[in-house]
């Protein structure tokens, strides 16, 4: 791997950037380097992986290497404080109100954890006085990845742009924020840089995975980054595929491996799966052993691999028949939880099979990087259309650039008839902040919540941090409706308005019989730690989760050796978490033998994912 100062993990959710980025992080701490991990994802998992507490600090993990796990919420309030504190006692107590109450606009979120994000890109030494010699990002999934590197050119231009008209942002006084400028343009410049800065995109040998890799390393191109490397993950180790089922999956991975090569002239290594988890110091040595020592050569050593008589206590599949049935209304299904668990296939599985059934469906997805396409290998746009070969069945994705600027003409062409022409004109240039985009998807996604036109709404959402974030931003912007703080009456009127929207929203995703939420999960403990924390967030928002899928679990008739028998047996034990930590119906979607891409694989997974429910939902 390229010597940066800078590494960037990136990828698709569920390929294992995580994983590489810890080990990468040990193998430069060994070599006497000071190295900082630093995670972006708001659902960060670097403490799970290192099995120790780490949060919103910095903190040392083992020699020469020391972690922090940026916290959104946390950010803001340190970020609205530097703002503000300096101008504390020295402006009328009713200009800092207003300026209190306009950094507490959801905008400030984005912009605070962006904000921590160049820190540490432009950061020369630490509180204690520590100057890493390395700073090693592990990143969101792609989408949002991809959005936090494009704000530094975003908020700049923005920056400057504001500072020729009224001086404002959204986030406040241009005279506040001027000096984050220089350090927007520098953290720009150092992305660029192939001498300080590399890009790793961790990938899996399979479609979706190689789509996304071709799709983002374009997009990095396209914003002047050039050190870009790959590491293909979860490769199966050939000895191990014995049964015709693995050596079956095996050979569909050797297609995808060739593929990639031939994809990308691009430095690539590959690394093996475990026959278990990857947690631990330990276990990240023998990661980083293979990763850099090895070049990705398999040599952990494997287990017999000959005949196993071991016996699993297979775990038995609820049905969420009752929880999936019409209600005489439209109900919305929101499939969440970490990247890469599965999520968009087991969405397009359920709107295959309840479009199969006779109802109106409507399938979307609401993440930036989403491949619902991919999957029924049928073009998906912006636009509603009926998905080609199914019947009943209705598909659109929340495009987020062509849904910004729809809510600005909207926005403009509202504001018309209500506001004077100063007014318009400082409307108009908060409308090109960055913070813009995140209203206009929210926006976009309101209207979806409010459809009626539908039996059912399935949604497939971005992994579980910036779900989160979307739901709770009816309750954000219930607070925070007005682009202007304003106190005249047609303002007033407008949050009245708006307001009421927020609250049949909120009413409707708190309701049971018009939402049902769910999450997704492998049987591995990240997967299952990260979506019991949401569940407990979603919860505590008055929201329920009436189900959980355990995917990709392996069928034991199949783990005929040492090696899968073991990865069975730590299935089951998470299996058995699932239902304890949850309390809820758990249903099995088995692992299948080759990708669920097409029509025919959409098929067969809905079959899987509702086989006690073969005769439909009505009585």
């Amino acid at each position: 791997m390229s010597s940066t100062k800078h590494s960037f993990f990136a990828g698709k959710g569920g390929v294992g950037k995580t994983t590489m980025a810890c080990a990468t992080a040990l193998h430069n701490a060994r070599e006497g380097k000071k190295t900082l991990i630093v995670t972006t994802d708001p659902a960060s998992n670097l403490a799970d992986v290192f099995e120790t507490e780490i949060g919103h600090k910095i903190t040392s993990i083992a020699k020469n290497l020391w972690a922090m796990e940026i916290d959104p919420d946390k950010s803001t309030e340190e970020y609205r404080e530097r703002i503000l504190a300096p101008m504390r006692g020295l402006i009328p107590d009713s200009v800092m109100t207003v300026l209190e109450e306009q950094f507490n606009s959801p905008c400030t979120t984005e912009i605070a954890s962006f904000d921590r994000f160049v820190d540490f890109m432009t950061l020369e030494k630490d509180g204690d006085g520590v100057r890493y010699d390395v700073v090693i990002f592990d990143t969101a999934p792609t989408g949002h990845t991809i959005r936090l590197l494009e704000l530094p050119i975003d908020w700049s231009r923005h920056i400057e742009e504001s500072a020729k008209g009224s001086g404002n942002t959204c986030i406040g006084p241009v005279a506040t924020i001027q000096d984050n400028k220089a350090r927007y343009d520098e953290a720009t410049r150092l992305l660029a840089d192939s001498e300080k800065t590399t890009f790793v995109f961790v990938l899996q040998p399979e479609e979706t995975s190689v789509y996304e890799t071709v799709r983002s390393t374009r997009d990095l191109r396209e914003l002047g980054v050039r050190n870009i490397e790959l590491i293909i993950n979860g490769i199966l180790p050939e000895e191990v595929c014995d049964h015709p089922f693995f050596r079956s999956r095996f050979e569909m991975q050797k297609k995808y491996i060739d593929q990639i090569r031939r994809k990308f002239a691009l430095k690539t290594r590959k690394m093996y799966q475990r026959d278990g988890e990857i947690k631990g110091i330990d276990r990240l040595l023998n990661i980083e052993k293979d990763l850099f020592e090895n070049s990705g050569e398999q040599t952990f050593s494997i287990a017999d691999v000959g005949g196993t008589t071991a016996h699993f206590a297979d775990f038995k599949s609820d049905s969420i028949r009752e929880i999936i049935a019409p209600s005489g209304k439209t109900k919305a299904i929101y499939f969440t939880g970490k990247g890469g668990v599965g999520k968009t296939v087991l969405s397009v599985a359920t709107a295959y099979r309840l479009a199969s059934e006779g109802y109106r469906t409507l399938l979307l997805t609401t993440d930036p990087a989403s491949h619902i396409g991919e999957v029924l290998q049928r073009r998906i746009t912006d636009k509603i259309q009926e998905v080609e070969g199914v019947a009943n069945l209705w598909s659109v994705i929340v495009d987020h650039d062509r849904a910004t600027e729809e809510y600005k003409e909207r926005v403009l062409e509202e504001s018309k008839s209500k506001y004077s022409e100063d007014m318009i004109v400082a409307i108009k240039e908060e409308l090109e902040s960055p913070c813009t985009e995140e209203m206009a998807a929210f926006d976009k996604f309101m209207t979806y919540v409010e459809a009626n036109d539908y039996d059912f709404v399935v949604f497939d959402t971005a992994p579980t941090g910036h779900t989160l974030r979307l739901l709770e931003l009816p309750f954000d912007y219930g607070e925070q409706v007005s682009l202007m703080v304003t106190t005249n009456q047609q303002s007033a009127e407008a949050k009245s308005v708006t307001q009421r929207r927020f609250d049949r929203i909120i009413a409707r995703m708190k309701d049971p019989r018009q939402s049902v939420f769910a999450f997704v999960v492998y049987p591995e403990s990240t997967p299952v730690i990260e979506a019991y924390r949401a569940y407990l967030d979603l919860k505590e928002a008055g929201i329920t989760t009436q189900f959980v899928v355990a995917n990709q679990v392996l069928q034991s008739r199949y783990c005929t050796n040492a090696f899968f028998a073991k990865r069975r047996a730590m299935q089951e034990k998470y299996l058995h978490e699932i239902k304890e930590r949850f309390g809820l119906p758990v249903v099995v979607m088995p692992l299948l033998e080759s990708e669920i891409v097409g029509l025919e694989m959409i098929e067969w997974a809905a079959t899987e994912m509702f086989q006690k429910n073969k005769d439909g939902y009505s009585e």
